[in-house]
């Protein structure tokens, strides 16, 4: 499930000023979509590239053909001083609701926005998320059982979006049930907190992978190679490298050059990944060939304990350096290898923590990824290779 965050920016966060410097906030921090009146619409085009939903029924002021097609919306929100925030009392019949026919009558992308006040309010969202294509629900004092209840009855054919006012609030709302919703209205001014939303959006999107121990088998000198340093547009933290190899199904984890040392400062953006016909894993499970790499593409970011974010690529540096080839045997019996430079600042992780690969030694124990698949242009598949 591809997790989403909506910021609130309408006229209940004060004049535009106001509004202005929380949209920027979220545009840095790379929110998914504004929310905001209708009449601001083209000032957010005007801010940044961004999604951008308005509530319904707001009066805007004569425009001409060009302003008109920046102030169309990329989804109408329905709810607003109506129904749907208690503005208007509920209909004893909700086929009556003004809101839900407004919804229905209204062409392209439209969502509809509840807060809950008690449960037929969540009747009403409920009733809302079978036209809508967004459902955006506030509850009071954010409560956890109403959001229960709404992902468990609500199907496929909305995205769920849960008010929330801090980071914390979001992670639940992400987690609960297990599912979470699609997506959080966050309603904030500060910064940090908008960029902590933005993170753990991210979070929930990422894979774990489970890395295990291979014991070194071989470390040989084999002459020079084209190697390949992958630069990413990071800073990378001292736990985390990249998964390289020669085999598609055995990857080793390679530190980045967050260490110093005597020969050279550290390049806390780098992994000195490897020659130029090895695998890098990159965000999905795919791989590809290190030679390929170039600026703008996507790499995988692991840590020792095998939590996973993505990286864009500065650069790829391609230079004949020295190297070793390592080998490594797994406990079923499985050996795997790859070509790594033969330099005191590329490191790996071993059992007892990080090694250069000078410094390897038969016996050593060290960090992997290791999956039983071949793999064809970089995705796994159900066949039989032979790799040497």
């Amino acid at each position: 499930m591809t997790r989403s965050v909506w910021l609130k920016a309408d006229d209940d966060v004060g004049d535009w000023e106001a509004r202005k410097r929380r949209i920027t906030a979220g545009l840095e921090a790379g929110v998914d979509w504004v929310l905001v009146d209708q009449r601001d619409v083209g000032r957010v085009r005007d801010l940044g590239q961004v999604n951008v939903a308005a509530f319904a029924g707001d009066d805007v002021h004569v425009m001409d053909a060009e302003e008109t097609e920046q102030a169309e919306a990329d989804a109408v929100v329905v709810g607003k001083d109506g129904e749907g925030d208690g503005t208007i009392d509920l209909p004893s019949d909700f086929s009556g609701s003004a809101d839900l026919t407004t919804l229905r009558r209204t062409d392209g992308a439209t969502g509809a926005y509840v807060r809950i006040l008690d449960s037929e309010y969540e009747t009403l969202a409920e009733e809302a998320a079978r036209d809508a294509d967004y459902t955006i629900v506030v509850g009071e004092d954010w409560q956890i059982i109403p959001l229960e209840n709404l992902i468990a009855r609500i199907g496929e054919e909305t995205d769920l979006v849960a008010g929330v006012q801090t980071a914390e609030e979001a992670r639940t709302a992400f987690e609960t049930l297990e599912l979470g919703a699609d997506a959080v209205l966050l309603d904030s001014d500060d910064p940090d907190e908008i960029r902590a939303t933005v993170d753990a959006r991210d979070a929930t999107q990422r894979e774990r992978l489970d890395l295990q121990r291979a014991t070194v088998t071989a470390v040989e000198q084999t002459g020079s190679a084209d190697r390949v340093c992958v630069d990413t547009a990071s800073m990378l933290e001292h736990d985390e490298g990249m998964l390289v190899g020669s085999m598609s199904r055995g990857l080793f984890f390679v530190h980045a050059e967050t260490a110093d040392s005597p020969y050279v400062a550290s390049r806390p953006f780098r992994v000195n990944a490897g020659a130029v016909h090895a695998y890098v894993r990159t965000p999905g499970g795919e791989t590809k060939y290190l030679a390929e790499l170039k600026s703008g593409d996507e790499v995988q970011v692991v840590d020792t304990d095998g939590n996973t974010r993505e990286a864009i690529v500065g650069r790829a540096k391609i230079e004949k350096r020295p190297m070793f080839r390592v080998e490594a045997e797994l406990e079923n019996g499985d050996r795997i290898e790859t070509l790594l430079q033969n330099a005191e600042t590329i490191k790996v992780a071993t059992a007892d923590g990080r090694r250069a690969v000078t410094d390897l030694e038969e016996g050593d124990d060290l960090l992997v990824y290791y999956e039983a698949v071949a793999r064809h242009f970089g995705e796994a598949v159900e066949e039989s290779i032979i790799e040497k």
